[in-house]
């Protein structure tokens, strides 16, 4: 009995990390990132809106007064993802049912239909990680000594590093390399 009661422990708590997953693969990672480039502003922003262009973002207005440039795209989630979240759910729960089964038989096999419900897990994170995405660019003022142009970007993390990686080496943009060192 004590093994089934510790098997029974271990599988809730599997069951309660695939729900923390499930809710860290649908957060909002949006961060705020200066980068400076030495090259002027007018190339640094035709780079930048070329790039943004061709992933798939579309411009979506800004605000000449603060000098903001703003760009919305679809974030698409990852249909591997959700497959193996949705074999990982069905399989947490068709083992959550025998564990179920061994600590009361008088259920019969019923528990182990738990396992139907694996394909909300794949659900839940396609329904949640499928979201309208926003990139600010915002011209940041430069000294005469700075020379080039700097830049303050808003957006998700992911997108920063990318264009960071990406566009760095050609435009010459860089920031403090936080996004780069940081694990999460």
């Amino acid at each position: 009995m004590a093994t089934t009661n510790s098997t029974l422990l271990l599988t809730v708590l599997l069951a309660i990390g695939l729900g923390f997953f499930l809710r860290a693969a649908s957060k909002d990672r949006t961060t705020v990132v200066d980068v400076h480039s030495p090259r002027p502003a007018l190339e640094v922003l035709d780079g930048l809106t070329a790039w943004l262009t061709a992933r798939g973002w579309c411009a979506a207005g800004g605000d000449p007064s603060r000098q903001v440039l703003r760009f919305r795209g679809q974030v698409a989630s990852s249909p591997a993802l959700g497959v193996l979240l949705s074999l990982l759910g069905g399989l947490g729960a068709a083992c959550l049912g025998l564990v179920l089964r061994q600590l009361w038989p008088l259920l019969g096999w019923w528990p182990v239909l738990l396992a139907l419900l694996g394909p909300a897990a794949g659900l839940i994170y396609r329904r949640r990680s499928q979201r309208a995405e926003t990139l600010e660019l915002r011209l940041i003022e430069t000294t005469a000594a700075m020379g080039g142009s700097s830049l303050r970007l808003r957006a998700h993390r992911d997108e920063l590093i990318a264009l960071e990686l990406e566009l760095g080496p050609t435009l010459g943009l860089a920031s403090n390399g936080e996004l780069l060192s940081s694990p999460i």
